[in-house]
């Protein structure tokens, strides 16, 4: 009835998670990390361990019917940080965002005793802290799965239901200047008048709503001015955080350039929400309380795989993994080792409660 594997150790589960963090893999650098870990599941009872054409690391177990896919990121936000520990505490970079909950994924799919219609399939993607999310998007072409969890961080005993969607836009203008002394639009004054057009349009369609999740946010994330003595030229980026009800393309549309400015467009992703009544659901929070926790849902204001996954494959899926998210792209970026144990432990027993 049950597959029968190998168990893998606390010991076992740590050495995984702290040298995958000393395998420093900034997005676009991901090879050795990627490496490391197919090596690991080759050792440690996955039925396949392979480089898929991404370049994401993937391990399969089982053989059942219905595909159950846990797809975490091996990438990690630029800064390599000095790997240590301090008591429980692991620091490093990706101990929380996100290799915690990779390998949390890895060491509890090699631990759990699989139901037998279940083929258990592990990605560690790569490129998700880039706008191009190249491991996700290849996933979502090959894979057609029955339940899903993303690799994310949101402590043991919490479950992540949705994410907000994501713009960048980037501005540009180029002009004829004029003395200092006339009436003429200076380039940083068109840079400065575009923003707050940005800033109208957002307080417009936030419109006092309070709530986080169903806000519209905009970032000055960039603003740059140069001049050749003849012309002069302005750019800048605003990066926004969209709620369910905003869609990338609308903000686009509304914000066109004026005065012969440029406009483009990246890391489009819209919002998504998931359903928090399934059977996925309800094995992680019978899960979650067996290790003597309250189970608890949330949502994100920043973006995931999710969002890139979940319009497609448009089956029950959630968002799980140990760390505190407010770590993240930080340098005190550590985890909690029993936190991570204890999330292993959640993530096997959710698997072994799954009813598909």
């Amino acid at each position: 009835m049950n597959r029968v594997t190998a168990p893998v150790t606390d010991a076992a589960a740590e050495t995984l998670l702290e040298d995958l963090v000393t395998a420093y893999s900034p997005s676009y650098n991901e090879a050795t990390a990627v490496q490391h870990l197919v090596d690991w599941m080759h050792d440690h009872g996955y039925d396949q361990a392979f480089i898929d054409k991404s370049g994401s690391a993937v391990g399969i177990i089982g053989q059942g019917e219905h595909d159950v896919v846990l797809l975490g990121h091996i990438d990690t936000f630029p800064g390599d940080l000095p790997v240590q520990r301090d008591g429980r505490l692991l620091y490093g970079r990706g101990t929380v965002d996100a290799k915690g909950p990779l390998c949390t994924f890895a060491a509890a799919a090699a631990r759990a005793a699989l139901p037998d219609n279940i083929r258990l399939i592990v990605i560690g993607a790569v490129e998700e802290e880039a706008p191009t999310s190249k491991g996700a998007r290849y996933a979502a072409t090959r894979y057609q799965p029955a339940a899903c969890i993303i690799g994310e961080p949101s402590n043991w005993d919490r479950i992540t239901l949705g994410y907000k969607g994501r713009l960048l836009l980037d501005w540009t203008w180029r002009g004829a200047l004029a003395h200092s002394a006339g009436q003429a639009t200076s380039p940083a004054e068109h840079a400065v008048a575009y923003w707050r057009r940005v800033c109208d349009y957002v307080n417009n369609i936030n419109n006092g709503t309070e709530a986080v999740f169903a806000r519209l946010d905009a970032t000055l994330q960039a603003i740059n001015t140069r001049e050749n003595g003849a012309y002069g030229e302005a750019s800048l980026t605003a990066g926004f955080r969209l709620p369910p009800t905003v869609t990338p393309a609308e903000v686009e549309a509304a914000l066109q350039p004026e005065n012969g400015a440029t406009l483009s467009a990246r890391g489009q992703e819209v919002a998504f929400v998931s359903d928090r009544d399934n059977a996925l659901s309800r094995a992680m929070r019978g899960a979650i309380r067996a290790q003597g926790g309250t189970p608890r849902f949330v949502h994100k204001t920043g973006t995931s795989d999710m969002n890139v996954v979940g319009p497609i494959w448009q089956c029950p899926i959630v968002a799980y993994g140990p760390g505190d998210s407010a770590l993240d792209h930080t340098p005190e970026e550590h985890i909690d080792l029993d936190e991570y144990l204890n999330a292993i432990n959640v993530l096997a027993g959710t698997l072994e409660r799954l009813k598909l």
